[in-house]
C-alpha cells in the first residue's frame, strides 16, 4: 500500500502485465528526445537499404513470475532513424514471423515532433512488417544493403536470441562486409549467432550494452516488476565480449563493422556515429 501512495508500484495492464510505476516513469522517460538535426549529404547509388530487426513479443517474464510489459523501446528505434534517414538511407521492418512490431509507447516521447514524425511516417510497417524467415528463405542480396539495426528495449531479449533466421542474417551481414548498429538490449539478438561458449561471431568483439547492474536497481522504482530472469551484459561478457561502458549512458562504441550504444542516452549519438561510419565506407 505505502509503495503504492508513493507511486512506486508497476501499474498492471489490462492482459495482466505490468508497465513501469509513476515514479519509474518520470524518472526514466521524457516527452521529448535529445535528438539533434543533422544535415547530411544525401547518399546516391546502391546499399541503401537498412534491415530494421524488431521484436514481436511483448511480455517479459521475471522471477518472480510477473510480466514486465515490454517491446522495442521508442527513443532507441526511432532517434537512429531519424539520422539514418536524413542522410538517405531507406528502412525494411521485420520481425521473426511477420507479426506486428512491439513498441514500449509507455516510454515514447510525445512532444518530440520529429519522433512522432518518422513513427508515424513508418508506422504501417512496424504493423505490417516482413517476415523475417521468408526474407531469408528468398535471399538477401548484400549489393542492396547497407547495415543491420537492431533497436533495444528489453523486449530484443524475447525471440531474437534463439531465432534462426536472426542468426543467419546476422552471419550474412558479417560476411558480407555490412554494418551491424544495436543499442541498448539489442546486442540480446546477437546470442542468435552462438553454437557454444567457445564459437560466438561476436567473440572478443567491444560493445556498449544496458548493464545488469541497472537492470537489478530498477524493481526497487517500479521500472521492473521483478528481477530479470537473466542478465544480457554478463551473458555478453561471458563469451568474450568487452563491455565498453558500466553505465546506462550515452557511451557508443564502434569496433570494425559493428556499432553499438548503451541507452536511450545514446540513441542521438548512435544514429550520427552509424551515418558516419556508413558514409565513410562509400567514399
Amino acid at each position: 500500500m505505502l509503495r503504492n501512495l508513493l507511486g512506486l508500484s508497476p501499474k498492471l495492464e489490462s492482459d495482466g502485465s505490468y508497465s513501469p510505476s509513476k515514479v519509474a516513469l518520470k524518472l526514466a522517460t521524457a516527452d521529448t528526445t535529445n535528438y539533434k538535426e543533422v544535415a547530411y549529404t544525401p547518399i546516391n547509388g546502391l546499399k541503401r537499404k537498412v534491415l530494421v530487426l524488431v521484436t514481436e513479443q511483448k511480455n517479459m517474464e521475471m522471477k518472480n513470475g510477473k510480466l514486465f510489459s515490454t517491446g522495442n523501446h521508442p527513443v532507441e528505434t526511432l532517434v537512429p532513424m531519424l539520422h539514418l534517414r536524413n542522410a538517405g538511407y531507406e528502412f525494411e521492418i521485420s520481425t521473426p514471423n511477420g507479426k506486428p512490431t512491439v513498441i514500449e509507447m509507455w516510454a515514447f516521447p510525445q512532444k518530440d515532433t520529429h519522433v512522432n514524425a518518422i513513427y508515424t511516417e513508418y508506422k504501417n510497417q512496424f504493423e505490417n512488417p516482413i517476415n523475417l524467415s521468408e526474407l531469408v528463405a528468398n535471399g538477401l542480396n548484400a549489393e542492396d544493403y547497407a547495415a543491420i539495426f537492431i533497436p533495444g528495449g528489453h523486449g530484443a531479449m524475447l525471440g531474437l536470441p534463439e531465432d534462426q533466421s536472426v542468426g543467419t542474417v546476422l552471419n550474412w551481414a558479417h560476411d558480407n562486409d555490412l554494418f551491424t548498429i544495436s543499442i541498448c538490449h539489442g546486442p540480446a539478438a546477437f546470442l542468435s549467432t552462438r553454437k557454444t561458449d567457445s564459437e560466438f561471431l561476436y567473440q572478443g568483439y567491444k560493445m556498449a550494452v544496458f548493464p545488469d547492474s541497472v537492470d537489478a536497481q530498477t524493481p526497487m522504482i517500479g521500472y521492473l516488476p521483478g528481477k530479470m530472469p537473466w542478465g544480457l551484459s554478463e551473458t555478453l561478457k561471458g563469451l568474450g565480449v568487452v563491455l565498453a561502458n558500466s553505465k546506462a549512458d550515452n557511451t557508443v562504441c564502434s569496433d570494425r563493422l559493428l556499432i553499438t550504444g548503451a541507452s536511450p542516452l545514446a540513441a542521438d549519438a548512435l544514429g550520427q556515429l552509424a551515418v558516419e561510419k556508413l558514409t565513410s565506407v562509400r567514399k
